[in-house]
């Protein structure tokens, strides 16, 4: 992949730094005031409205993104963009009735894998926890890698750089602060991201008001928007299938619905992120169609940058790199904290150790990152590692 350098490494280096420490400085400030396992673990169960809102959305939406729904929708049509947008956001949906039903049976639990293990045992339960786990650092590794080649795509910036300050950034507030930490900054990233996602969408159409429409689509590529295209029905149905399957696995949204105040602010911000992710994947899918149908050699991956860099623009560039960085941070984070409760909550029934499970998920943790590290550096394709996990769910869900 062919390097704009948009802007020097130097300018990405001390950008990527500064929005870290953001967030290290107000992750560890706030959560030093909530110590303890309890709010570790689930914020005390305590979240009102608002920010359980924003971390099911922050944490929903990672780097992915800006890459997933405008990728598919080059070659998958508009089924895979309403496919793609549905699949992320009907887990909420769903967890709006299994929520308030695991709440009132299980009131004291913190993880879906607690309830397997009384329902089914401890074979499954080992094969769920496991599964769970292996899902949760895919999605980890995948979002350090995505934003690593993002940056250097824009900058040059190598991907060691980028990857090893995001993860460690993120360690260090979230292993610190734990859940209170991760909503917390789930709360900045997501008004920062709601920001530069209305500014990026505004921009590409006052930058292209002939081409974002359904119109210069049917003109260009009619093929992406007719019934008769059969991925526009496969891919549809497979990206929502595979992405609502695999996040009904995530441990991160099962934290925050023990998390909840009560079920009427469980309800709430359930249906509120439902509405907010839908049209925000939807557009960044419509994106793809628009390049694609202006340029049919589009790189799939680049299809939103080639509309939104098409300038070259330094401030746009310093947008997308803000938006990145908040981005993979509130997902990474939320992940590192949900592989963390598992460990804390479930460990001691596969693994014997002596000792306290705080630390020693901490040490597991730390081990995870670094692998992540190492194939994010190396901007290794983990497309058939998603796949599987994205299979492995799809078997699981309906049993489970």
């Amino acid at each position: 992949m062919e390097n704009l350098n948009i802007i020097s490494k130097n300018y990405s280096l001390v950008l990527i730094i500064i929005i870290s420490l953001i967030f290290i400085v107000f992750g560890i400030l706030y959560s030093k005031k909530y110590q303890g396992l309890n709010n570790y673990l689930v914020a005390n169960r305590s979240i009102e409205t608002f920010s359980l809102t924003t971390s099911f959305v922050a944490s929903a939406l990672g780097a992915w993104i800006l890459f997933g729904p405008s990728s598919a929708a080059t070659w998958g049509g508009i089924g895979a963009v309403i496919g793609y947008s549905l699949g992320t956001a009907f887990p909420l949906f769903v967890l709006i009735f299994l929520g308030k039903k695991f709440r009132k049976i299980y009131p004291k639990k913190k993880t879906l894998i607690e309830v397997i293990r009384i329902k089914f045992g401890k074979k499954l339960f080992k094969l769920i926890l496991f599964l769970t786990i292996f899902y949760m650092f895919i999605f980890l590794t995948a979002e350090v890698t995505a934003v690593s080649i993002l940056i250097n795509y824009i900058s040059g910036t190598s991907l060691w750089i980028t990857s090893l300050i995001v993860i460690t950034s993120s360690l260090i507030y979230t292993l610190y602060g734990g859940l209170r930490a991760s909503i917390f900054t789930d709360n900045i990233q997501f008004i920062i991201i709601i920001i530069l996602l209305l500014f990026s969408f505004n921009y590409l159409y006052l930058e292209n008001p002939n081409e974002f429409s359904f119109e210069f689509i049917r003109e260009n590529k009619p093929i992406l928007l007719s019934h008769n295209y059969l991925p526009n029905i496969t891919a549809g149905l497979t990206f929502f299938i595979a992405v609502a399957a695999t996040n009904l696995f995530h441990q991160g949204n099962w934290q925050r619905i023990y998390a909840a105040k009560n079920n009427k602010v469980l309800k709430n911000s359930l249906i509120i992120s439902f509405l907010i992710i839908i049209p925000i994947v939807f557009c960044m899918g419509f994106s793809g169609l628009v390049a694609v149908s202006s340029n049919s050699e589009v790189i799939p991956d680049l299809a939103f940058f080639t509309l939104l860099l098409k300038k070259q623009s330094l401030l746009v560039a310093t947008i997308i790199i803000i938006l990145a960085i908040s981005l993979t941070v509130s997902s990474i984070d939320t992940l590192i904290n949900a592989i963390s409760s598992l460990i804390v909550v479930d460990g001691n029934k596969v693994f014997k150790f002596k000792g306290d499970y705080l630390r020693i998920s901490n040490n597991i943790i730390i081990m995870l990152s670094i692998v992540a590290f190492i194939i994010s550096s190396r901007g290794i394709s983990i497309l058939y590692l998603f796949l599987l996990a994205d299979l492995l769910c799809c078997s699981a869900v309906l049993s489970i």
